[in-house]
């Protein structure tokens, strides 16, 4: 099922991560929106984020790349 891809929790709040963020397992890293439901996306692993690899706001399907993130 399609949904929106969300980087910031709020407009007026700061994106949850950036390119060269420090994440860890477990830690919020977007939300996706699908029929007004909103599911948090937590990362699978600790490291650093490398690149964003969607908008925020941006229709995303099940399985697109989101983030990577170099593992420690």
């Amino acid at each position: 099922m399609p949904g929106v891809f969300y980087r910031r929790p709020d407009p007026d709040e700061d994106m949850f991560v950036d390119v060269g963020d420090h994440v860890e397992e477990g830690d919020v890293i977007g939300l996706i929106g699908v029929m007004k439901n909103y599911n948090e996306i937590e990362s699978s692993v600790s490291g650093t984020v490398t690149e964003i690899l969607v908008e925020n706001e941006s229709d995303i399907t099940a399985g697109d790349p989101l983030i990577e993130i170099e593992a420690e």
